[in-house]
């Protein structure tokens, strides 16, 4: 069975750039964003890579740890790293992990033999601190990620987490929300004291409930 929303993200041991890790453990209460890499030295994973170290201060400031993935061997990313660190103006600050024998590749469904039987697809997901997936996204590989999108989702995720809301379409950290059908019109004052509107019936809208 292919990993899904809300399934347990698979626990695993391994070497990466930062020393051994056991993922769980690992995260411990923080969020946490796991994402693959085709192969070392590609280079949309290479702008990736740099993009997300650059974003290192957004990630703390939502309590996210971030690992990367790539089925080349340690001394591999090592050497990867320097080249990353020269080209995009960074330093690389979070695990990459050496998966050789696609392990973590396989636990997380990363290898679609369609696309390729030997790289790792471009694949993203958000763990939860209940260790739960809460978000999966699969790229191709010609196809480089959006992080302020991922960021944007992980805002998200975090708000609803607490609150009995959902985010509309193209929702941005600030803006309005929507109270979720499960709440009764009768409740809406003392859960959501900034006040709200109702547009339909079943769509009202409210401040952002914790800005």
């Amino acid at each position: 069975m292919a990993l899904q929303l809300n399934d347990v993200a698979p626990d695993f041991r391994a070497q990466t750039t930062e020393g051994e890790i056991n993922f769980h453990a690992w995260l411990g209460n923080s969020w946490g964003v796991l994402f693959s890499h085709p192969a070392d030295f590609t280079p949309v994973c290479t702008t990736e890579l740099g993009t997300t170290a650059k974003l290192k201060g957004e990630f703390d400031k939502r309590n996210v740890k971030v690992a990367a993935l790539s089925v080349d061997p340690l001394d591999s990313h090592q050497a990867w790293i320097q080249d990353i660190n020269e080209t995009q103006n960074t330093t690389v600050n979070f695990p990459i992990i050496a998966d050789p024998d696609k392990k973590v590749a396989g636990l997380y469904g990363m290898i679609h033999p369609n696309a390729s039987d030997k790289f790792t697809v471009r694949s993203l997901f958000v763990i939860g601190p209940d260790k739960k997936v809460k978000l999966i996204i699969t790229y191709p590989a010609s196809t480089g990620r959006n992080f302020q999108e991922i960021l944007r989702v992980i805002d998200s995720l975090q708000l609803t987490a607490a609150y009995s809301v959902a985010t509309p379409a193209d929702w941005q950290d600030g803006e309005d929300v929507v109270i979720a059908p499960a709440v009764k019109d009768e409740e809406i004052p003392v859960r959501f004291p900034k006040g709200h509107r109702v547009v339909k019936p079943y769509l009202r809208l409210t401040p952002q409930p914790n800005k």
